[in-house]
C-alpha cells in the first residue's frame, strides 16, 4: 500500500511538473503569432537568448538611482551657480580611470598611420587631434620639461592626458566606439581574424564606422564588406545579401562618449556605500567616507585621498610622509577607488563632461537623465537614404586650433525639420541646448541673443573683445571635479565650471562614459 502511494505521489509530481513547463513560453516560439523563430528554415530571426551587454574595455558598471545634484556644502565663489535638484540618473558604464597619455598616443598613432601617411587631404586629421602641450608653459615657471616630454615619454604613460580640448575627447571617443566594435566583429567571425590591426592597408576613406555598420552595411569599409568578411549564412539587408551583425543581434556596443554631468557627479559621490558616519549634513562631501581629505584607516591613517593643491606653494605637501605622492598630475591609480570602483573621482585632473554650460540650474530641469546639449539628428538624406560621407569635414576655430566635424565613412546626420517634430508633445525642434535659457521661449530680455558668439556673414566666430556678448555660450562645456592645480573647495563633486568647448587646460583631461542596455539594478546587494 505504502509502495503504491509513493508511485502515485510520484507521478502526480511528473504531470505538475510538465503542466508548468507547457505554460511556459518558448524562447524560440512567437508569443504573438505562435510562429517558430530563428528556425533554419527561415522566417523571424531574433537574438533569444541575449545574455547582457557586455562591459567596453575599461569599463565599470553604475547602478542607477537618486540623488541631489548640485548640492555644494561651501560656495566661498558666492555665485551659487548649481541649486540643488533631486534627480533620477539611468544605469550606466563609466571609464574606472581617466584616459591617459598611453591611451591616447594609442589614438594617435591610429590616425597617424591612416591618416598622416594619406597625403595632404587627411593630414589635417591627424593635427586636429594633437593636444595642445604648450598649455604647460608659464610666464614666470620653468615647465619645458612637461612640454618636450609629458604626453610622449614613457615615465607619464599612465598619467591623465592634459591639452585636449572638449572637441577632441567627442573624437577620441568616437574612434574608441569604432575599434571595439570592430574587435568584437573579428571575434564573432564577421570580419577576419586580425583586420582591425592591418587599418593603415585600407584606404583612408573606407575605415570602419560603427553607425555606417548597422544602418548602411553595403556602403561601409568603402563598400566592400561582401569582399571581406568571412562567408557564413548570408542575410538581406536593402536587398543586397551581406554578412553582417544586426541591432537585433546586440553583438555591438553602445558609442563610448563623454558623460553627462548628472553621470559624472552621481558616479563621482559613490553613494552605494553610504552610511552614517560618512554622510555630512546628509550628503557625502567626497568620494570617500568622512569629511576629511585625509585617511582615517589605520593603514594609511594621515594620507591624502586625492591630489590637490594644499595652499600657495603647496601642491604636494612636504617631502616624506606627508607628501601626497605628487606635484603635478600623478599615475590615475595612486588614490584609492570611491565605493563604484572608480578612481581620480576628486583632484589629480579636472574633467569634460558632456553638458552645455549654464550659470543657473533651475526645477525646470529633467528630473529623468538631465542633460543640456541636445540637438536631434535623423540618419536619412533627402531621397529617404542613409548616406555616407565621402570626405572629411574640417573647420578652425576661434584659437585657431582645427577640429574633425566628420571623418570619411561616417553616416551623414542631419536636424530634424518641422515636419519631423509637428504635433510631437515631447519636443518641438532639433536644436536644444538654450531651451528655456536663452532660446526665444524663455521669458528673458533678449534671450534669443543671450548665449551665442556674435558671428560674421559666414558663421565664424568673432573674437574681438566689443563682441563677444557673453563669455558663457552654446559652446562653453561643463568641466567637473578638481585638479592638482585647485584647493579643497573643488573636490567636492557638485562644484562645476566651464571653458568653451574648444579651448585646453593643464589641469582638464576626460573619461569616457558607455549607455546601459537592460535592467536597472544591481547583482548583489550589500550587506548592512
Amino acid at each position: 500500500m505504502k509502495a503504491y502511494i509513493k508511485i502515485h505521489t510520484s507521478l502526480l509530481l511528473v504531470f505538475l511538473l510538465v503542466g508548468c513547463s507547457s505554460n511556459k513560453q518558448s524562447s524560440n516560439v512567437s508569443q504573438a503569432t505562435g510562429l517558430e523563430i530563428n528556425s533554419s528554415r527561415g522566417g523571424f530571426q531574433y537574438k533569444t537568448k541575449y545574455k547582457g551587454q557586455e562591459a567596453g574595455p575599461g569599463l565599470i558598471f553604475i547602478p542607477g538611482g537618486t540623488f541631489v545634484k548640485g548640492k555644494v556644502q561651501d560656495d566661498v565663489m558666492r555665485d551659487w551657480n548649481n541649486a540643488p535638484v533631486r534627480i533620477q540618473v539611468r544605469s550606466f558604464y563609466m571609464d574606472e580611470t581617466e584616459v591617459t597619455n598611453m591611451m591616447y598616443i594609442e589614438y594617435l598613432d591610429w590616425l597617424e598611420r591612416v591618416y598622416k601617411k594619406a597625403g595632404d587631404a587627411y593630414n589635417d586629421i591627424y593635427i586636429a587631434a594633437l593636444p595642445d602641450t604648450m598649455v604647460w608653459r608659464s610666464p614666470l615657471g620653468y615647465n619645458e620639461d612637461m612640454v618636450n616630454n609629458y604626453l610622449r615619454h614613457p615615465a607619464f604613460r599612465d598619467y591623465p592626458v592634459v591639452g585636449v580640448s572638449w572637441q577632441q575627447a567627442v573624437n577620441y571617443a568616437k574612434w574608441r566606439t569604432d575599434r571595439v566594435n570592430e574587435r568584437k566583429l573579428e571575434s564573432e567571425n564577421f570580419l577576419p581574424r586580425g583586420f582591425s590591426l592591418q587599418n593603415d592597408t585600407i584606404a583612408a576613406n573606407a575605415q570602419f564606422n560603427t553607425q555606417a555598420y548597422l544602418r548602411a552595411p553595403d556602403q561601409v569599409l568603402g563598400g566592400n564588406i561582401g569582399d571581406i568578411a568571412p562567408e557564413k549564412r548570408g542575410r538581406s539587408r536593402d536587398s543586397v545579401s551581406l554578412n553582417v551583425a544586426r541591432v537585433e543581434d546586440g553583438l555591438l556596443l553602445p558609442q563610448y562618449r563623454l558623460p553627462t554631468e548628472a553621470e559624472w557627479e552621481y558616479a563621482a559621490l559613490g553613494l552605494s556605500g553610504i552610511r552614517e558616519y560618512n554622510s555630512y549634513r546628509g550628503k557625502k562631501k567626497y568620494p570617500w567616507s568622512g569629511d576629511s581629505t585625509r585617511s582615517t584607516k589605520r593603514k594609511n591613517e594621515g594620507d591624502q585621498l586625492a591630489n590637490f593643491k594644499q595652499g600657495k606653494g603647496d601642491y604636494s605637501g612636504i617631502a616624506g610622509w606627508s607628501s601626497d605622492g605628487a606635484d603635478i598630475t600623478a599615475p590615475v591609480r595612486l588614490y584609492p577607488a570611491n565605493d563604484y570602483g572608480l578612481h581620480g573621482m576628486a583632484g589629480n585632473v579636472a574633467e569634460w563632461v558632456a553638458d552645455v554650460y549654464r550659470p543657473i540650474i533651475n526645477n525646470d530641469v529633467s528630473d529623468m537623465n538631465y542633460y543640456r546639449g541636445n540637438i536631434y539628428t535623423k540618419p536619412i538624406g533627402p531621397d529617404g537614404k542613409t548616406e555616407v560621407i565621402k570626405d572629411a569635414d574640417i573647420d578652425t576655430m576661434p584659437n585657431n586650433k582645427l577640429y574633425v566635424k566628420s571623418l570619411p565613412g561616417e553616416v551623414q546626420f542631419s536636424e530634424i525639420d518641422e515636419d519631423d517634430a509637428k504635433l510631437r508633445p515631447n519636443f518641438k525642434r532639433a536644436y536644444n541646448p538654450d531651451f528655456l535659457d536663452g532660446d526665444d521661449e524663455s521669458n528673458l530680455p533678449n534671450a534669443g541673443e543671450m548665449y551665442k558668439f556674435a558671428v560674421d556673414e559666414n558663421d565664424k566666430v568673432i573674437t574681438e573683445q566689443d563682441k563677444v556678448k557673453s563669455l558663457v555660450s552654446d559652446q562653453t562645456r561643463v568641466i567637473k571635479g578638481g585638479s592638482w592645480k585647485d584647493r579643497e573647495y573643488w573636490l567636492d563633486p557638485a562644484q562645476r565650471r566651464y571653458l568653451p568647448e574648444f579651448m585646453a587646460a593643464d589641469f582638464i583631461g576626460f573619461r569616457c562614459a558607455m549607455s546601459y542596455m537592460g535592467e536597472s539594478k544591481m547583482k548583489k546587494r550589500p550587506r548592512d
